[in-house]
């Protein structure tokens, strides 16, 4: 398998399978008529297929929805401040999250419970948010839906085919913007402004090449999924699968939303 900036497809196990069960990469016919069908696992259990990664990251995209709409709607309505769920939920998050990357086993509680606590923290910013934007919210959740679904449609057309020259490319990009965010919190914390989340034009401009970076990752997601279709690895990996994807469009989601604020500010 490629290499991934997502830790989530990392280490993943194989079957030894040669061929694609169902992959985001092949037709949908020969997928139901015994085209690039691998060999099952060794396992018994029954291999992945494209239907098992859709429904699994449907359900724990549906869960991080429900808690974030409630989340929101408590701090617009003055019933909860922004904090006491913010932090809970970004904390949980992150724990959860480390013990699913570190375990490297596929558990669809931990995944849930995962794509629950970042629901919480995502739908107290979003509240805040809209508190100062009206209708910011809206925009932010279309248009991450509209880059995931254009770089899916991008991958399974290939009008972008994930090489390696592009893999290290991305995950090189990926660590250099996070290295950057991360200095710039140290040197706020020390007063020091350079300008990459201030909402100037460097902030803007600094925002589209993350959300840029953000996308192209969802190219990587797709692949190892569809890595994971091909090597027929069990059923239960479509949750380590969904894991991975929410990831990237949790990410994708806070950049889109930093951006908006930026560009509504008077």
């Amino acid at each position: 398998m490629r290499t991934t900036s997502n830790p989530a497809f990392r280490n993943l196990p194989t079957s030894g399978g040669s061929g694609s069960y169902a992959g985001f990469g092949q037709p949908y016919e020969a997928q139901q008529y015994g085209g690039y069908q691998s060999a099952p696992p060794t396992t018994g259990e029954r291999p992945i297929t494209i239907d098992d990664v859709v429904t699994k990251t449907a359900i724990t995209l549906a869960t991080t929805l429900a808690t974030g709409f409630i989340s929101a709607w408590l701090v617009l309505s003055g019933q909860a401040k922004p904090l006491t769920l913010m932090l809970p939920g970004l904390i949980i998050g992150l724990v959860v999250s480390l013990i699913i990357i570190f375990k490297r086993t596929p558990s669809a509680p931990l995944v849930l419970i995962y794509a629950a606590a970042e629901g919480v923290f995502l739908g107290a910013i979003t509240g805040v948010f809209e508190g100062m934007f009206k209708g910011i919210a809206w925009q932010a959740i279309l248009g991450t839906f509209g880059v995931f679904i254009a770089m899916l449609i991008v991958y399974k057309t290939g009008a972008i085919r994930v090489t390696p020259r592009l893999t290290k490319w991305i995950i090189g990009a990926t660590v250099g913007a996070a290295v950057l965010m991360l200095g710039n919190l140290v040197l706020g914390l020390f007063g020091v402004n350079v300008g990459l989340r201030d909402g100037g034009t460097l902030a803007i401009v600094f925002s589209l090449v993350v959300i840029g970076i953000a996308a192209f990752n969802f190219l990587l997601d797709f692949e190892a999924a569809n890595e994971m279709i091909r090597s027929g690895v069990p059923a239960k990996w479509a949750w380590w699968a969904a894991f991975g994807l929410m990831t990237t469009l949790v990410w994708l989601y806070l950049e889109i939303l930093r951006l908006l604020s930026y560009l509504q500010r008077d």
